[in-house]
């Protein structure tokens, strides 16, 4: 794959992450702001579109449109209501044991949500921590544990797969589930485990169910194939999270900020949102190719 080329959508940001292509346009939080985002990439307009203290991290959406938001510190997922009104939807802090991370709300209206499991930073070892399913009435249950920093979160087409980046595994590696009919996931397996400088964050998944990895301390974003095999590497410098989605699905939206330290990062307002063009068209929840 010929190196294609990056540009800037939207920048002046603090820390982007945890994009989603939804009803035509790039939603994402900008962590370190506490704001979530919902951005026209064809103008670079961006709208924030809530507002919340304690760091909104993973979105998605319900059946209805609503969107779902994992809200770090209070380790709470919040709903914004058709008029915009922000309501909690499911508390998880009696299973997350610290912040709340990504999250992926499948076709059903089930979120996955990640935490950090603890406050630590490399090299120090990350306190294993579950990785929790919220319902649509907002139950919660733990469905996996012992995962070391559970960060992006996707679903192959059929929806029978979740694979989740574990970030400080040792290597990094990315993990998959078998999905049941109740949201349960069983069969845990290593799709592929990386070299020692990627730490794996945010994923896309496209329509033939390969993910591309944002490798932040790598600079690049990397295409694995579900059987584990590197297919493409791409440098951009200092990606964290990444989406499919555009016109036909095949703009790779990459979240970049110079510095992750929430202080730095909301002082300097480094992040920024790139774009590069892919072959392969990403995919909705419900499985269906982007029109």
């Amino acid at each position: 794959m010929t190196t294609p080329p990056l540009d800037t959508v939207c920048s002046g940001l603090a820390f982007p992450e945890c994009p989603r292509w939804h009803d035509d346009r790039l939603w994402f939080s900008d962590v370190y702001a506490n704001d979530v985002h919902r951005l026209d990439p064809s103008t670079g307009a961006s709208e924030i579109v809530a507002h919340i203290d304690g760091h909104p991290a993973g979105l998605g959406f319900l059946p209805d449109g609503r969107l779902l938001i994992a809200v770090g510190h209070p380790r709470t997922v919040m709903r914004r209501e058709s008029d915009g009104m922000l309501t909690p939807h499911a508390d998880l802090s009696g299973f997350a044991t610290w912040h709340l991370n990504d999250m992926y709300v499948d076709g059903a209206g089930r979120a996955y949500v990640g935490n950090y499991g603890d406050g630590s930073a490399p090299p120090d070892p990350v306190r294993p921590a579950v990785l929790t399913l919220v319902e649509p009435d907002g139950t919660v249950r733990a469905v996996a544990d012992d995962l070391l920093f559970a960060n992006g979160i996707v679903a192959t087409a059929d929806g029978r797969t979740l694979v989740v980046a574990e970030t400080r595994a040792i290597p990094g590696r990315l993990t998959a589930f078998t999905v049941g009919d109740d949201g349960s996931l069983t069969d845990r397996r290593t799709v592929i485990e990386f070299d020692r400088s990627v730490f794996p964050d945010g994923l896309a998944i496209d329509r033939d169910d390969a993910v591309w990895v944002a490798s932040p301390f790598g600079n690049e974003v990397i295409r694995v194939s579900q059987s584990g095999v590197i297919t493409d590497r791409v440098p951009v410098a200092n990606p964290y999270a990444v989406a499919l989605g555009g016109h036909d699905g095949c703009d790779l939206f990459v979240c970049t900020a110079e510095n992750w330290q929430p202080e730095v990062a909301a002082r300097e307002r480094t992040g920024a949102i790139v774009r590069l063009r892919v072959d392969v068209p990403g995919v909705d929840v419900s499985g269906r190719p982007h029109a």
